[in-house]
């Protein structure tokens, strides 16, 4: 029996990731369109932030648990794969409901409760089937190889969420209708999570069909053979804190980074609209226009991240990229509000995207490094996930508070989120390197 995990070829690693993209399509529709939806409502703008507690809440639950659980399963259909799949189905059920909480005859207060009930069944549903795809990379993948896998997920995540990102800006193009009665959501983003929900359960069926994953023995063996080589290192005058050490100072950085896409994610449709549209009006066209406009923008991040994943590995110093990604992010933010042109908008977006990328390759090559040979890798990583969710929770819970005090100008949180990137830039100096993560495959 093999003692360490083989080399895969790339239609295995690329089998593995796949469903992910139509998981990113859901989180992409999700991100671009919730503030815009309880807005469109009747949400006040200073409230915004608040309803966007709810997802990062729901992953900091969710990921753990099914880290902690897929851990100890073994089934016919594999250890990680049965959570993919539900999770999965019921993120398609919640799509088709959550655009139609203004179509339902509710009151304004009822809509809105019906679509945050819907969004945290959602946000969970996408979590449990997200974080699946983190594990078998870590479950079948060797050291080797790690990069890569991590590379073709983070390309698959960024073409998903352009495909999600243009799909209202698309339908609007088709003649779908953009705007629609008093507290309603438009045509064009009921069939945006329509057509989302679809793509996604078709991605992840491929991927429960073309991935095995290994037996209970299998497992058992890569995992002594890692410890062998773990305590080997350990003797030759490692640390068995270095796991733990590398796990806060990522997170730390994770902080700051995930702080300032909360405030994109939040803010930009309002700031876009009262810079470029000239409107805070919610039930305006131009409001809605600038709804489409954002899936653009964000499409445009999207664009940029993949590209700059492609010279990311030449950084001889993973550090210098890491950390240059995120300042060139946060010069994007900084720019966006003196922006009063839609097309040039473009700029700051692709900048945002060079943050992106480092955000999705770096961490977890990091800390799956550093974890490597535990068995309990799952719950490992779904602890981690909560370096992701607490910034945004944080972000979310202060959001009103902070656009009180900067004023009502919505462009103000994404100056902020500029701020915040660069802050992190400088923690990512004080993570400490392990010796198979100094620098990513190429």
């Amino acid at each position: 029996m093999l003692k360490t995990k083989p080399d895969l070829s790339f239609s295995k690693l690329w089998n593995i990731s796949f469903g992910f993209f139509g998981v990113q399509i859901a989180y992409a529709l999700q991100s671009a369109n919730i503030s815009r939806i309880f807005a469109t409502l009747g949400a006040d703008p200073h409230n915004l932030s608040y309803f966007w507690i709810l997802p990062p809440l729901m992953g900091m639950v969710v990921q753990p648990l099914v880290g902690l659980f897929s851990d100890k399963t073994w089934t016919r259909f594999g250890r990680r794969i049965p959570y993919l799949f539900v999770g999965a189905a019921v993120a398609v059920i919640v799509m088709c409901l959550l655009p139609n909480a203004g179509s339902l005859g509710l009151t304004v207060a009822s809509a809105m409760t019906f679509g945050l009930v819907a969004l945290m069944f959602l946000d969970t549903s996408i979590n449990m089937a997200m974080q699946p795809f983190k594990m078998m990379v870590g479950d079948m993948v060797n050291e080797k190889q790690k990069a890569k896998a991590y590379s073709i997920q983070s390309f698959l995540c960024n073409a998903g969420s352009l495909v999600g990102y243009v799909f209202p800006f698309l339908f609007a193009w088709i003649g779908l209708k953009n705007i629609a009665p008093e507290g309603e959501i438009p045509d064009t983003v009921k069939w945006s999570f329509y057509i989302g929900a679809a793509i996604l359960i078709l991605c992840v069926i491929y991927t429960t069909a073309n991935v095995k994953e290994y037996e209970p023995e299998q497992m058992a063996a890569f995992q002594e053979s890692a410890k062998e080589e773990t305590s080997a290192e350990v003797a030759a005058g490692g640390s068995k804190n270095k796991a733990l050490k590398v796990f806060i100072q990522v997170g730390i950085v994770q902080f700051f980074c995930w702080a300032a896409f909360m405030y994109m994610w939040t803010y930009t449709n309002g700031s876009i609209a009262d810079t470029v549209w000239n409107t805070t009006d919610a039930k305006s066209a131009g409001y809605q226009e600038a709804g489409n406009w954002v899936g653009i923008l964000f499409a445009v991040q999207a664009i940029g991240s993949v590209l700059w994943a492609i010279v990311l590995p030449y950084f001889k110093n993973i550090k210098v990229g890491y950390a240059l990604s995120l300042v060139i992010g946060g010069l994007g933010f900084i720019m966006v509000p003196y922006i009063h042109n839609q097309y040039l908008l473009f700029v700051p977006y692709f900048l945002i995207g060079f943050a992106w990328a480092a955000m999705l390759a770096m961490p977890f090559t990091l800390v799956t490094n550093a974890l490597e040979g535990s068995k309990y890798m799952g719950t490992f990583l779904g602890l981690f996930n909560c370096t992701i969710c607490i910034p945004q929770i944080v972000a979310a819970a202060l959001g009103g508070i902070i656009l009180a005090k900067l004023g009502s100008f919505q462009g103000n949180m994404l100056l902020l989120a500029g701020i915040l990137l660069v802050v992190g830039a400088i923690c990512v100096f004080f993570i400490t390197n392990t010796k198979k993560a100094t620098q990513p495959a190429k």
